[in-house]
């Protein structure tokens, strides 16, 4: 989610329909667990059982966006019927200062951001992950939603796996020092798409990240030194920054559903 990335389309892309939406052959012959279940945004209860409101460094990031949300404070987000999660970011019409984090962007609006309790770390134990979710995403101009990993004690690592910034192009994103991105076209963000990542460890230090969009393989990064460190999931609506500017000018809505985590488990 930081705006340092090289503009390279993945040569997954061109091959998108190539490989089947399956984990690979040596995950699925070891012990497979649920680590998030699909059930966590049914009700209050459900989802701060198992998520935290706001980033795990508090309310401000790298956008025009401040992120208000708590136990008390529902009015940015929310789950809705049918185990959808809505995230809403709403203009403001006074001034709140700048965020705290770099660039230090004016506030002009209020939103959304939840992470997970967990922390996900690939090791010996847990060699492969899943991590995957039904979203719709905004799209237009100042809208920068996204649903992503990154250090929970450094960065990177950083995995985006879906993020849209300010049009119709999702970037599946990898940082471990340097990017490497690949932007894929969809039709539609507005409607429900699916987006996962499979990530699996190659060596002692680096993982394989498979990028795919609506069970569709479209890429393939190399994540070096990401083993071993513990990452935070984070589900977010930004605004500004990246998606260029002015935003919208009402509210916006970013909905989420069936979000998951599974992962092998060598005990």
């Amino acid at each position: 989610m930081i705006d340092r990335r090289k503009f390279l389309l993945g040569a997954g892309a061109a091959i998108a329909g190539a490989a089947a939406a399956a984990p690979p052959a040596h995950a699925r012959a070891q012990a497979w667990e649920t680590a998030i279940p699909t059930t966590t945004f049914g009700s209050y209860s459900a989802l701060e059982s198992t998520w935290n409101y706001l980033y795990p460094w508090g309310s401000d990031h790298n956008g025009t966006a401040r992120m208000y949300a708590s136990r008390t404070d529902h009015n940015h987000v929310y789950p809705e019927s049918g185990g959808v999660l809505v995230l809403k970011a709403s203009r403001i019409s006074w001034n709140e200062g700048n965020s705290s984090k770099d660039p230090f962007l004016p506030i002009q609006y209020h939103s959304g951001a939840i992470h997970s309790k967990l922390q996900l770390t690939v090791n010996d134990r847990y060699p492969s992950w899943e991590v995957r979710g039904e979203f719709q995403a905004p799209s237009v101009r100042g809208t920068w939603p996204a649903f992503w990993l990154t250090g929970a004690n450094s960065w990177p690592p950083e995995s985006d796996i879906l993020e849209f910034k300010g049009d119709a192009r999702n970037w599946f994103n990898t940082y471990d020092g340097g990017w490497d991105n690949t932007i894929v076209p969809v039709s539609n963000p507005g409607g429900w798409h699916g987006y996962r990542a499979w990530i699996t460890k190659v060596n002692a230090t680096d993982v394989d990240i498979h990028y795919y969009l609506d069970g569709k393989w479209v890429g393939q990064h190399r994540g070096s030194n990401f083993v071993g460190k513990p990452m935070h999931l984070i589900l977010n609506l930004q605004m500004g920054g990246a998606s260029g500017s002015p935003g919208p000018s009402g509210d916006t809505f970013y909905k989420a559903r069936n979000v998951y985590v599974g992962r092998t488990n060598n005990g």
